[in-house]
């Protein structure tokens, strides 16, 4: 894996954290930099630490899985990438659901949940050797970066349909998979 791949996987990985963000956006009209920035915060720090603990956690287990590591990290970028998709073709109305202010409790629990899949992609950067102090901050600085502009350009993104960047990132995390098995079974 390399700069561009880990970059596609840190934009692929912040789709949930720019839709919570823009649904927010939608939401709340008062203090909108400052909400910006905690969403951003929220979820960019999720995403920066859910990787780093995946990663040492594999490095506890890897011995016993070496031989099919290439498979696991395909099967997890198809999992992930299928779960996005059917998330976002079976998905209600996000916004509606939502709570009208933004404590550190909701923070906390945004931050947890928008961050759950980088916890497992933390597994597969494992078997790919990338390094983890490249890839955790750069999938959470770039996290920060969407959840920001999905909150304040909200206005510019509302007409094309959140389903749509949510299938376009669950598509990425799938090719992300299958480039690993191909690269592993080809030995490029």
């Amino acid at each position: 894996m390399n700069i561009v791949d880990v970059i596609f996987l840190a934009f692929a990985l912040a789709v949930d954290a720019f839709i919570v963000s823009f649904s927010y956006g939608l939401i709340l009209k008062k203090n909108r930099w400052k909400n910006a920035i905690s969403l951003g915060l929220a979820t960019g720090f999720g995403q920066f630490i859910m990787p780093v603990i995946g990663w040492y956690g594999t490095n506890i287990v890897h011995g016993y899985i070496e031989s099919i590591d290439h498979w696991l990290a395909f099967a997890v970028f198809l999992a992930l990438g299928l779960k996005v998709i059917d998330e976002a073709l079976n998905d209600d109305d996000k916004a509606q659901n939502l709570s009208k202010e933004l404590t550190f409790k909701i923070l906390l629990m945004i931050g947890l949940a928008t961050s759950i899949d980088a916890l497992v992609t933390g597994i597969t950067l494992y078997f790919m050797k990338v390094s983890i102090w490249f890839a955790a901050p750069t999938i959470g600085i770039i996290t920060f970066i969407c959840a920001v502009i999905g909150f304040q350009l909200n206005c510019c993104f509302k007409k094309i349909p959140t389903k749509y960047m949510e299938i376009a990132a669950g598509i990425i995390l799938i090719l992300l998979g299958c480039k690993v098995l191909y690269e592993h079974l080809t030995g490029e």
